[in-house]
């Protein structure tokens, strides 16, 4: 569940802490006060997509943080975005990307939106709300199915393109042999270019090196050899006579052994820094090809030798063509047999299953006073293997007795979709290991017992999940276990969104305030009738 919900410069939302709780959890007030930006914000932590219009006035970012509790143990988990557009996303401290945070919120939260009302218009997304209702028995079976149905797609691929026609191959091979002799005949060595590199800077500075390796053999040879020489004699007859002179004789005799064997090394350095003209332009030519191979096929020479692996796999595929079809046409032959068994496997439990959700959700239907509607799940074989099996479903709906079963978009009203997403949601519910459920506003178009019954289903769903809702029903307000209200602030000169938690009393005052728009005596004896119908 959600513990705490931090929220900062998110619209009109300076910066609030929102303490939730159990159960069901509804947020009433303003119009304009900040209701939806507070799901605007879960969805933000939960990887949504964030417009830097979503910024508050003159700030430079938004910041969304929450505690999440998930199997007795807890997690901090936080957003923040700037006007750029970037991101940083941590879960208890340690940085992650918007697809990790994604992927960790999917476990947390589910939200449902006026707009989830469209996505079950669409035929594309039933398989998936029937795929779910099944669980983990048709998952291992995706699993498996996607596995082999991506090797599929690029074994078809493969044979759809099978390299053009045999002039399109001979021009393809002609270009690949004559890049590999190209690289073959450069014989280029790991790390050669960093040598020839180090011996160029050394020829393009020879005569500086040549010069000061002269100076140095000079002051050491006659300057400082020579005169170390004569404090050593000098020290060797004073020793002569006293022997506690010894240890700055064997000093200076070690220093003059040790400069008389690096004069020598300078005398042969100087002699050798010679470069000639022919080796310069044997350099440079070597490094103008390494430049001209880099251009063409890699960023170094490993990059090119790599590249050099890949042309003789592909002229060897090309050659032995005829062969490499054969072999994966077998190779697809044993893998459309493993995609008919698993679309089959798949098939036979979503027709099992498409009979129980039907009969959960009709069963549900009837609860939210939608007696006479009855749901459908359609179930057609496709000849050709898709991502999800060779299964084309779609839901189905008769509102009346006697009508027949049509598609959802063409006859379910706004008030309907609510109640049948509803619906849907309470049969996954039941099966969800999701914790936290969301509602933002889903009643549009519902009222009076309709209403009523849709509160007392998000309430049953708050047995086994945390509910949090948006509203503005006072019979969904009514089942609240915990009442919150937002309203908004203007203080010099910024609206800022409040949100408090209601006490007893000021819960019927906020349900007597939805119910009618004013509070006095008549609204506040309704809305203690209605608080009273609180389901326990």
């Amino acid at each position: 569940m959600i513990g705490t919900l931090h929220i900062k410069n998110v619209g009109i939302i300076d910066d609030i802490t929102i303490n939730l709780n159990e159960g069901f959890n509804v947020f009433t007030g303003e119009t304009g006060a900040g209701k939806t930006l507070i799901i605007d914000s879960l969805q933000i932590l939960a990887g949504g997509r964030f417009s830097k219009e979503m910024i508050r006035h003159g700030e430079k970012s938004s910041f969304v943080e929450m505690i999440v509790y998930l199997k007795n143990e807890e997690y901090i988990v936080s957003r923040e975005v700037n006007s750029l557009g970037r991101n940083i996303c941590k879960i208890n401290g340690r940085l992650i990307t918007v697809n990790e945070l994604k992927n960790f919120m999917n476990k947390v939260i589910d939200i449902h939106g006026q707009q989830d009302n469209q996505s079950i218009l669409e035929q594309s997304s039933h398989i998936k709300f029937l795929d779910d209702y099944i669980g983990e028995k048709i998952k291992q079976l995706k699993d498996k199915y996607i596995e082999k149905y991506q090797r599929y797609v690029t074994i078809k691929d493969e044979l759809k393109k099978n390299y053009g026609d045999d002039k399109e191959k001979q021009r393809k091979l002609d270009l690949l042999n004559y890049q590999l002799n190209e690289i073959k005949e450069a014989k280029l060595k790991e790390n050669e270019e960093e040598i020839l590199d180090e011996k160029y800077k050394k020829i393009l500075n020879s005569e500086n090196i040549r010069k000061h390796l002269e100076e140095s053999h000079y002051l050491l040879s006659e300057v400082i050899v020579s005169k170390l020489g004569e404090a050593l004699r000098s020290m060797e007859k004073v020793s002569e006579y006293d022997n506690n002179y010894d240890k700055c004789r064997e000093v200076i005799q070690s220093a003059f052994y040790d400069l008389e064997e690096t004069e020598r090394d300078l005398y042969n350095f100087k002699e050798n820094a010679n470069f000639d003209g022919e080796e310069r332009t044997e350099i440079e030519t070597r490094i103008d090809l390494i430049q001209d191979l880099k251009r063409k096929y890699g960023n170094n020479i490993s990059e090119i030798l790599e590249y050099k692996k890949e042309i003789e796999e592909q002229i060897e595929t090309i050659e032995n063509l005829s062969e490499y079809i054969e072999k994966i046409k077998s190779e697809k032959e044993v893998i459309e047999k493993d995609l008919e068994s698993f679309s089959s496997q798949m098939s036979k439990l979503r027709e099992e299953y498409s009979v129980k959700m039907s009969s959960k959700i009709n069963e549900e239907l009837k609860d939210l006073e939608m007696a006479n509607a009855k749901f459908f799940v359609d179930i057609e074989p496709r000849e050709q293997f898709n991502t999800n099996g060779k299964d084309n479903i779609e839901f189905l709906i008769s509102t009346n007795v006697g009508e027949e079963k049509k598609p959802l978009i063409k006859i379910a009203s706004g008030g309907e979709m609510s109640r049948i997403m509803l619906g849907i949601k309470k049969v996954l519910a039941d099966i969800d290991e999701v914790p936290v459920l969301i509602f933002d506003e889903i009643d549009t178009g519902i009222s009076g017992i309709a209403a009523k019954k849709v509160g007392n289903k998000m309430k049953q769903i708050s047995k086994n999940h945390q509910v949090i809702c948006v509203t503005h029903l006072a019979q969904i307000a009514a089942q609240g276990d915990y009442n919150y209200f937002i309203r908004k602030e203007v203080k010099d000169n910024k609206t800022n969104t409040k949100i408090e938690q209601l006490n007893e009393e000021g819960t019927i005052k906020e349900i007597a305030r939805i119910a009618t728009g004013e509070i006095n005596e008549i609204s506040m004896n309704h809305a203690r009738e209605l608080r009273k119908e609180k389901i326990a």
